[in-house]
């Protein structure tokens, strides 16, 4: 044994210790009040000795060991028990000395108890209780209390072996202060592990961990089910090999584009809906969440996260609901189209002669048809969209001269509003005036921006999202720019309008998803503008999103893949022979 510091015992044995404190202090207490009213508990109470005096020192203890000694076992447990058991010594010796014959046993047998729960303490404090013993014994006999000699030769007997059981009894349950501490983190941490893994077992969604070569560390039996895989046999394997990914569409994905390569390598989240094949080659539509692993306080790869969903149901859902809206926008277009005809018709006057009233309520009908007959499109468009039948012809396309042109041919919407146009290329000083193409800046020399996207797609992408930025901007300018850099090309629409709520920016991407306000109530639309052009973005491996500021406007930007020049020259000559092969046969086969 050593000091109690340094080593403890078991918490439940000062608890028991203290238990014992409690009830032989509350006796006392207890017999000294029922005795002032009861003649027969006070005749008892006078041979036990139970004065104010040892009703005091009963109180004080009680006190403390109810109140005080809560915050006392902060600081120490040890110390706030030893304490209590000197409080209840001192109580005891006082008894001692002031009580004759059966009262006297009883206390010295409280003495012995409270000796062998020394003993947890470490043997110095046993030693001295032991010693504090032998000193009342002398004590004692010197100042020939004849009443006492008996008990005081039973005493010092019963402490002897009283030590010497604390000693034996106590010797081998004594563990460590830091020893203890890290056996319960570790019972803690193996709870919380138990935890864990009972929770990732029991969920319904696939969780697969890697490390950071790409190896399965940890597959719960949903993820294991999805990939047609046992536990056993995916753990260690390259989750590559056992999570075989295509895009949606059935296309493959290249390794270097594959989520769990892109999280391992950038550290980013990824967030996409693939399609996933199983080792029996069954198909599945899945929500797949990629998140990697860090280091608590620094920025150490340590693996990553994926959790996966069976969304291939949900998919159904939606392309059934998907073919509904374009077999019906396709089949309501045609006679929009027809009433949309007919009502131009009606106001070409080298047609029909009507008086001015009637223009004035056809004018209204035709431009109602022809807001009914964009929302049919743009219904049909973005169902195209969503099951991937957009059409798409992408090209080699410059942007620099691309959003040149685009700026000059959309400037005219923002006059008419009387808003300022600028075309920004390379940075925010090198602009451009879109009414009279001044150049600001003294830069003359541009750099050649190449993205491989469908001209057209891409116009209707920018065009969108100018005509908002007109809607939504009383007064001001609107600056259309151009940056990137090696890896990316950098496209943006700002304004100086009213700014997008905070509250609904995540949303604005959405289908159908409209920021509620008078502004949007006023000037109206279909809400499905913005989620056309993150389709078609995304379409390109690119990205779309806002920043903005409420009364200080709004910043669309958009990132696409930038080509390098020699790979801008190989895409365009390939375009350029397949485009020829055939004219070459024909001209072959009309020679001969």
């Amino acid at each position: 044994m050593t000091d109690f510091f340094q080593y403890q015992v078991n918490r439940r044995w000062y608890r028991v210790y203290w238990a014992f404190m409690v009830a032989w202090n509350v006796s006392i207490a207890a017999l000294f009040v029922t005795s002032q009213f009861i003649d027969t508990f006070s005749t008892v109470a006078g041979s036990y000795d139970i004065t104010k005096t040892t009703t005091i020192i009963a109180g004080g203890s009680l006190f403390y060991l109810l109140f005080l000694y809560r915050f006392a076992v902060r600081f120490s447990q040890p110390f706030a028990t030893l304490i209590g058991s000197m409080l209840l010594g001192l109580g005891l010796l006082h008894s001692l000395t002031n009580t004759v014959g059966a009262p006297t046993y009883v206390y010295a047998a409280g003495w012995i108890c409270s000796t062998f729960f020394s003993g947890m303490f470490g043997l110095p404090l046993l030693s001295g209780a032991v010693f504090l013993t032998f000193v009342y014994v002398l004590l004692s006999g010197n100042y020939q209390l004849t009443h006492l000699r008996n008990v005081l030769y039973v005493l010092a007997g019963e402490e002897i072996v009283a030590a010497v059981a604390s000693y034996i009894f106590w010797k081998h349950r004594f563990i460590s202060v830091e020893e203890q501490k890290v056996s319960e983190l570790s019972g803690e941490l193996k709870s919380n592990k138990e935890q864990a893994d009972v929770l990732i077992e029991s969920i319904a969604d696939g969780v697969i961990v890697t490390n950071t070569d790409g190896k399965i560390t940890l597959i719960n039996p949903a993820a294991a089910a999805m990939t047609g895989w046992s536990v056993v046999d995916a753990t260690g394997v390259d989750v590559t090999l056992v999570a075989i990914l295509h895009l949606e569409s059935g296309e493959d994905i290249v390794p270097e584009q594959n989520p769990f390569a892109v999280v391992l390598r950038q550290k980013e989240h990824s967030s996409q809906t693939l399609q996933l094949v199983g080792k029996d080659g069954k198909k599945q539509v899945m929500s797949l969440v990629i998140s990697p692993v860090l280091q608590p306080g620094s920025n150490t790869l340590v693996g990553a996260v994926a959790v996966m969903r069976d969304v291939s149901e949900e998919r159904a859902a939606e392309q059934q609901r998907a073919d509904f809206i374009s077999t019906a926008s396709h089949e309501m277009r045609t006679p929009v189209a027809a009433i949309e005809g007919y009502l131009a018709l009606a106001l070409n006057e080298k047609v029909s002669t009507i008086d001015s009233r009637a223009r004035g309520f056809l004018e209204k009908a035709h431009t109602s048809t022809q807001h009914l007959g964009q929302l049919f499109q743009d219904l049909l468009t973005s169902s195209k969209a969503e099951d991937g039948r957009l059409s798409n012809h992408p090209s080699v396309v410059e942007m620099g001269a691309f959003m040149q042109q685009l700026t000059d041919d959309l400037k005219f919407a923002a006059e008419k509003k009387g808003l300022f146009t600028e075309f920004l290329i390379g940075s925010t000083n090198d602009a451009i005036d879109a009414t009279n193409k001044n150049t600001v800046s003294t830069h003359v020399l541009k750099p050649l921006y190449y993205v491989y996207v469908d001209p057209d797609r891409l116009r209707e992408v920018i065009t969108n999202l100018f005509d908002n930025a007109c809607k939504y901007t009383d007064q001001g300018k609107i600056s259309i720019g151009l940056t990137g850099d090696t890896d990316v090309v950098q496209m943006y629409v700002r304004d100086t309008g009213a700014g997008i709520p905070a509250d609904d920016v995540p949303h604005l991407f959405q289908k159908f998803y409209r920021v509620d306000n008078s502004a949007t109530r006023t000037i109206g639309g279909t809400g499905l503008g913005l989620f056309i052009s993150r389709k078609i973005v995304e379409m390109y491996h690119g990205r779309i999103w806002v920043e903005s500021e409420l009364g200080k406007g709004s910043t669309f930007f958009i990132n696409l893949p930038r080509l390098t020049t020699q790979r801008a020259q190989s895409l365009q000559a390939e375009a350029t022979q397949s485009t020829s092969a055939p004219v070459n046969s024909t001209s072959t086969q009309a020679k001969a």
